[in-house]
């Protein structure tokens, strides 16, 4: 019962944040920084959904990798099926196979680096997982050679300096992608603080111990 109770709590978190990173990811931020417009460079949903693999570390740390997977693929489906609603029929699909992928790899990787120094798995995983989902979410979302799944902004395809001073521009999505990746890579490092801290409370079952 305790192990249905902690997979349902999970699954739901990680559909809010699937849900509402599919949603911010559609809001440039404002501003600029060293002369560089921060819409070019990122989008709001760079600071929620690095707390999918948190969500993910969590469980595969408590309950084992096949726990996860389920909570990865309830995630999936009740996200995707969402974000049909709340966004554009091509963010959904773009992000539901980033993110389908990119959880199975972070869980592949912290099960082989469970017996590791505690931050290691946590942090190897969900930087490789980061990679692979921002490469998959913004090629799929807004490259021109994935048109055929439907239509993308057009604010997201003009062309965006990405190198300040020296004018170096680059597809406004790519800008996107790389400004996505950095802030992820840097989220996902704080994020260490509360895995770190929730370690204590939530303690591996029994029998994932023992295989670990």
């Amino acid at each position: 019962m305790l192990k249905i109770r902690h997979t349902l709590v999970y699954a739901l978190l990680m559909s809010a944040i699937v849900v509402a990173s599919n949603i911010l990811v559609q809001f440039p931020l404002s501003g600029t920084l060293f002369g560089v417009a921060l819409g070019d460079l990122l989008t709001w949903g760079a600071f929620t959904y690095p707390i999918a693999f948190l969500i993910t570390d969590l469980t595969n740390r408590q309950f084992g990798p096949s726990v996860a997977r389920r909570v990865v693929f309830v995630g999936f489906v009740v996200g995707v099926t969402l974000s049909f609603w709340a966004s554009v029929p091509r963010i959904a699909i773009a992000s539901g196979t980033a993110f389908l992928i990119g959880q199975l790899l972070d869980i592949s990787v912290f099960n082989r680096l469970r017996r590791q120094t505690w931050w290691q798995a946590p942090l190897a995983g969900s930087l490789l997982g980061s990679v692979l989902d921002t490469v998959l979410f913004f090629s799929i979302a807004f490259a021109p050679a994935f048109a055929f799944i439907g239509p993308n902004d057009d604010f997201a395809i003009g062309w965006a300096p990405i190198l300040g001073a020296f004018s170096t521009e680059a597809p406004r999505w790519i800008s996107w992608a790389l400004g996505d990746l950095g802030v992820k890579v840097i989220v996902g490092v704080v994020l260490l603080l509360p895995y770190g801290a929730l370690m204590n409370v939530l303690k591996p079952m029994p029998q994932v111990a023992k295989a670990a």
